[in-house]
């Protein structure tokens, strides 16, 4: 585990020095992490980085080098230092598991700690969280578009540095991808790991058919060759059915060809035609080029005779996603007296205005155990049948539900500052992640205008959010 506590903005270490200061940091607070989102661009995300996270919080310290380093900006005083050489986290942290679907203004992730303490882990917290979300939401739009074929996640080279296609790949699979082509991913998390050859293996052979030959030679009975280094219709495929007969007069099955350009939709019915006819019906054709969910669906529209897409680029830097517009806010911090206040931000964008106090999320379930939706509502209330709930912004729409089931979205992940949550595998992710998936009607997974999921406010907590504006208008 890597030591990433100096991973923050300089303006947490400059709070956490007023705190001291003013005899505050030790006043328990609440922060909750959630995603804005960006309008029209996506309706849902999937959680990820929770694993990651734990390292994180598992490590947190300042060694003698950190605060040697933060005395040398002569920004900080003696007493603060000091105090940094003793910091651990001693909170609260509650989660939403990875591989759920999430909504946007929902608490992901609910902080309750000393102030000092709350205000270090925001900018690692975001960060670590906000990039696996991010590719995870990515690569299950992929994934869906698929429609049950393989996708291979191969962007570890466009990746925005090393940690981002190692972690990316880790989300890809949470979401869906079947593999990946990162050698250190496959090792660091266990994922199966994929790969041909490049265009440069076929250039270093005084032919084509040279190149299937070697290539063949070394890799028997896992042979896919990429068929559009010269022409892949005349020669590629062609040299490619040659190599496959010749490895099965000694015994070998070939695993298919790969196609990296060129009009796919066609590249791929035509060459489906020439392996059939060739007696190769069970050879898989895989599909790499800038590829992303838009693209896939199209070319799923146009028949193209495609088993398996190696998605890169698009995916593992979230292309048209950018950013979850994740954020933590604080929503509640004792008083002098001890007793915890509600908090909230106030802002002339509707869409920046928090919801205030201690929270508790649930998601609710229809009789057939498809989610209705998430309600949010202050710790301690009960859930009573029959439940009305409404929109929070239009709300003479509303609803009454009887014959429903509910779940608190969110799992303890530390009590006083001990982990206390058994991380799952992987695989246990992923396979929690199709559960979740069935829950959900396929209209909320759309490309373009899905449902409207309902996110709803409890009665108090309403009241509570507009009580707090209308007092702020008053001053």
């Amino acid at each position: 585990m890597r030591n990433l506590s100096m991973l923050t903005d300089l303006y947490e270490l400059t709070m956490m020095s007023g705190y001291l200061n003013e005899n505050m940091e030790n006043r328990i607070a609440v922060f909750d992490m959630f995603i804005r989102g960006e309008k029209g661009k996506q309706s849902y995300a999937l959680m990820a980085g929770v694993e990651q996270l734990i390292d994180y919080i598992e490590n947190l310290h300042f060694s003698s080098d950190d605060i040697a380093y933060l005395k040398s900006l002569n920004i900080f005083n003696d007493t603060f230092l000091k105090r940094l050489e003793t910091f651990s986290f001693t909170g609260d942290i509650d989660i939403v598991p990875e591989g759920s679907i999430v909504y946007p203004n929902v608490p992901l992730v609910k902080v309750q700690a000393p102030l000092f303490e709350t205000q270090l882990i925001e900018t690692a917290l975001l960060n670590i969280i906000g990039h696996q979300m991010l590719i995870a939401t990515k690569a299950h739009r992929i994934c869906l578009q698929a429609r049950g074929d393989a996708v291979m996640e191969f962007g570890v080279r466009r990746a925005q540095g090393p940690d981002a296609g190692i972690y990316g790949g880790r989300a890809a699979v949470i979401a869906g991808c079947s593999s990946t082509s990162n050698v250190l991913c496959g090792q660091m998390f266990d994922i199966a790991v994929s790969g041909t050859h490049a265009h440069s293996w076929v250039m270093s052979f005084p032919d084509e058919l040279s190149a299937f030959r070697a290539y063949a030679k070394t890799f028997p009975d896992n042979c896919l060759l990429l068929v559009d280094t010269y022409d892949t219709l005349k020669s590629g495929v062609p040299n490619a059915i040659t190599v496959f007969k010749e490895l099965r007069e000694k015994g070998h099955e070939p695993k298919g060809i790969r196609l990296d350009s060129g009009d796919l939709a066609y590249l791929s019915i035509e060459a489906r035609k020439m392996l059939d006819n060739a007696g190769f019906e069970n050879t898989l054709i895989c599909a790499s080029n800038d590829l992303d969910e838009y693209l896939i669906r199209e070319l799923k529209a146009q028949g193209a005779k495609i088993d398996l897409w190696g998605v890169g680029t698009k995916l593992i830097n979230g292309a048209d996603i950018f950013s979850l517009g994740g954020v933590y806010k604080m929503s509640a911090m004792e008083d002098e007296n001890g007793v915890l206040q509600p908090k909230m931000k106030i802002s002339d964008n509707p869409e920046k205005i928090t919801l205030p106090g201690e929270k508790e999320v649930y998601r609710l379930y229809d009789e057939k155990g498809m989610a209705i939706a998430d309600y949010i509502c202050l710790a301690g209330e009960s859930i009573e049948k029959p439940l009305t709930i409404f929109d929070p912004d239009e709300t003479w729409k509303r609803m009454t539900l009887e014959n429903f089931s509910y779940k608190k979205l969110s799992v303890p992940l530390y009590r006083k500052g001990k982990l206390v949550y058994n991380k799952p595998t992987l695989n246990e992710i992923t396979e929690y992640r199709k559960a979740e998936e069935k829950t959900f009607w396929s209209q909320y997974f759309r490309l373009h205008n899905p449902e409207r999921y309902k996110i709803d406010l409890s009665r108090p907590l309403w009241t509570l959010k507009n009580d707090i504006i209308n007092e702020h208008k008053a001053q």
